[in-house]
């Protein structure tokens, strides 16, 4: 290693403008990597909605579809406003009044239960069908073209509209992020570091990583919103520790005398040894998200994965190169540092060890029970700014037309036009069902055959499959809803086996189911694959269940907040931020339990290992923990996005929740546990002289 770290002091000059090169193709690589706002699309291709959508695709050129709400219009306007609709590129149709009969026949010639479900007062509603899928670039395109074309009293409902809405948000949001987390970690630095320069230096070569990161993306093809606001701030608050430490240990090594160059090359040998080992924790539990079958958690793994790699590469490369570079500016920059070292602080833990091992065995219970219970939510519009326009027209539509959801039925296009009626009538039979409506809906009572439109025909029938629309006054995720679509499922299926709905609701309750399992299998996954590691690196079989318990309980807290307080948190927190914050912070628990492994090798009793263990690393600790916390918190207080503040406000109150945990409950349970952690761990065999000393103490 010291041969590793020479050479990149040697070649300080070429990495530096090596790593000013890359940032070119990074930044290109950035621009074109494109972004999903459609969470629900990362459910497994292979289930009956999402095949339910394939073929939307494939065989009617659609998969999106939005409910359009028309304030104060003649019925004249109405048709020139839906044929300029019509004009805009990927509509492929618009479904109201005049496409099955010419405006001059009166609306009142409809059948009660058809006029009364498109018409409210001065209002009525139309349906737009688009010629790509949810959330692809085409359809938000034509959700901004109409708009612009459309009336003020006009409102464009639908997981389109949400998911358009979400993208502009998030894009004005996303610099704002990276800017509060930089100007928080700056102020955290400032504090804890001894140089005003120096943290300069960390969030540059930090910055350089994650655009390493984020223009590497491009190869994936593409990456989820949430992963894009996220990684920039979650790569600054993980990778932070490793340039931390590669300073002190750079300090550390000029102390002794030894020159800049010198001093640098064993830094890095040092960094390397230490930052490598502990970041295989950080990168396993972002892998561990790969695990998921809602492949939302694949593609945070994999980036996140990737970004602590960058991180790491460019701590022990880009970083020293800058510190060397401008060795005189940190030399003219250095301060005393504000934040005091916390003296004595190991020594009293130590002494009242039993207080805390107490206050675990207290916490555990409420924050088990919490945990298990606190609420979360799956509707992923209902907390975004209610503002918003889709948001607007959602509120209009529930209220005006008593309607929250659109499912589409597939029906075999085989499936007799006599069975299809039998069916669409016990169909609007389930409860909160407003309106079905096919091509036999319209047909015999509503419209003799010959009357229907070929143009209509086309849009809800093919040569393999019928299409059905059903209104619904259930809210998307609602027990109701979910109810509601496996009845809709049973009726469907007794007609046709082969049938399927799709749609925002029904997508949404495999969601629901999905993610329950996702739950277990990457809690599983995490702490299995962490347990080995720390297994591994310390050669013990008790030293890894107290640590992960020291880290779960932490976890067990920042998870169980939410249910005293009375907060629903989104489905994807209860998923990853366990993962997260179990890899990210058990480096605190590893950092103190080497340092006690070695203090008690090097034949000090239980009680000095602890303290100096505790006392030695409690700085280290508490830097780290607020480097992650600064990185997180601002964004979770900015952001309107609930997805990602939630996520940020967890992330962040878990961190310090954590280092807590280490600073006072780690001790307790290494002074508790010591006889078991020597007996079980290879190489720390307890001698005579410590039995003798044990059962005089007994």
């Amino acid at each position: 290693m010291d041969r590793f770290g020479r050479r990149i002091v040697a070649l300080r000059i070429p990495i530096l403008i090596a790593a000013l090169v890359l940032l070119v193709p990074s930044v290109i690589g950035y621009a074109k990597t494109r972004v999903n706002y459609d969470i629900l699309s990362y459910l497994p291709g292979d289930i009956e909605t999402m095949a339910g959508q394939d073929i939307l695709t494939e065989e009617f050129g659609t998969g999106a579809f939005s409910m359009f709400v028309a304030e104060g219009m003649t019925p004249k306007e109405i048709t020139e406003l839906k044929n300029e609709i019509e004009q805009v590129e990927h509509v492929k149709k618009v479904i109201w009044y005049d496409t099955a009969m010419d405006i001059s026949v009166p609306m009142e010639m409809l059948p009660d239960e058809l006029y009364e479900a498109f018409n409210h007062g001065d209002s009525t509603l139309m349906a737009i069908i688009f010629d790509d899928t949810t959330s692809s670039d085409a359809t938000m395109k034509a959700i901004e073209e109409i708009r612009r074309v459309a009336d003020r009293n006009c409102f464009l409902s639908g997981m389109s509209a949400v998911v358009t809405d979400t993208k502009n948000l998030s894009e004005k949001e996303a610099p704002v992020y990276v800017c509060i987390a930089v100007l928080l970690s700056c102020l955290v630095l400032s504090l804890t570091m001894d140089s005003y320069l120096i943290p300069f230096l960390f969030l540059l070569s930090i910055g350089m990583a994650i655009l390493y990161n984020l223009g590497t993306n491009v190869f994936l093809g593409q990456i989820s919103y949430i992963t894009k606001a996220l990684s920039a701030v979650l790569q600054l608050g993980v990778t932070m520790d490793y340039s931390i430490f590669l300073w002190h240990s750079y300090q550390e090594q000029q102390q002794t005398g030894t020159g800049k160059k010198d001093a640098m090359a064993k830094a890095i040998a040092a960094t390397i040894t230490s930052v490598v080992g502990s970041s295989i924790t950080t990168v396993a539990g972002f892998l561990a998200l790969c695990f998921m079958s809602f492949t939302l958690g694949l593609d945070l793994g994999i980036v996140m994965a990737k970004g602590v790699v960058f991180g790491v590469i460019a701590c022990i490369t880009i970083l020293p190169s800058m510190i060397l570079v401008f060795a005189r500016a940190l030399e003219k920059t250095r301060h005393r540092a504000v934040l005091p070292e916390p003296k004595g602080i190991g020594a009293f833990i130590t002494k009242h060890y039993r207080v805390f091992a107490v206050l675990f065995v207290a916490a555990l219970i409420p924050a088990v029970f919490g945990y298990t219970h606190t609420k979360v939510y799956y509707n992923l519009d209902e907390t975004l700014p209610k503002t918003l326009p889709s948001i607007v027209a959602n509120d209009k539509l529930n209220a005006e037309f008593d309607m929250n959801a659109t499912h589409m039925l597939l029906v075999d296009g085989d499936v007799s036009p006599k069975d299809v009626r039998h069916m669409t009538e016990e169909l609007e039979k389930v409860d909160g069902v407003k309106w079905v409506l096919g091509l036999n809906a319209l047909k015999g009572t509503a419209l003799p055959g010959e009357m229907v439109p070929a143009e209509l025909t086309e849009t809800l029938e093919d040569e393999n499959w019928q299409l059905l629309l059903i209104g619904s006054a259930y809210k998307v995720a609602s027990d109701e809803v979910n109810a509601q679509c496996d009845t809709l499922s049973a009726v469907s299926k007794k007609y046709d086996p082969g049938a399927m709905l799709v749609g925002e609701a029904p997508c949404t309750r495999d969601l629901i189911r999905i993610t329950d399992h996702d739950f277990s299998t990457v809690s599983i996954v995490s702490i299995g694959v962490i347990f080995l590691i720390i297994l591994l690196v310390f050669k013990s079989l008790t030293l890894p269940v107290v640590l992960v318990a020291v880290i779960e309980l932490a976890i067990f807290i920042n998870m169980g907040i939410p249910y005293y307080t009375d907060t629903a948190i989104p489905f994807i927190a209860s998923i990853v931020i366990g993962t997260i914050q179990l890899g990210a912070t058990v480096d605190y628990a590893i950092l103190m339990t080497t340092r006690y492994k070695s203090e008690r090798l090097g034949g000090a009793d239980k009680a000095q290992a602890v303290s100096v263990a505790c006392q030695t690393s409690v700085k280290s600790i508490m830097v780290s923990a607020l480097s992650f916390f600064a990185a997180t918190f601002g964004v979770g207080l900015y952001s309107n996005i609930d997805m990602i503040s939630s996520l940020c406000t967890l992330m962040a109150r878990g961190a310090l929740i954590s280092m807590a945990s280490v600073i006072f409950i780690l001790p307790s349970m290494l002074m508790v546990f010591d006889a078991l952690i020597r007996r079980t761990t290879w190489g720390m065999k307890t001698n005579k002289a410590e039995k003798e000393q044990e059962a005089s103490q007994a």
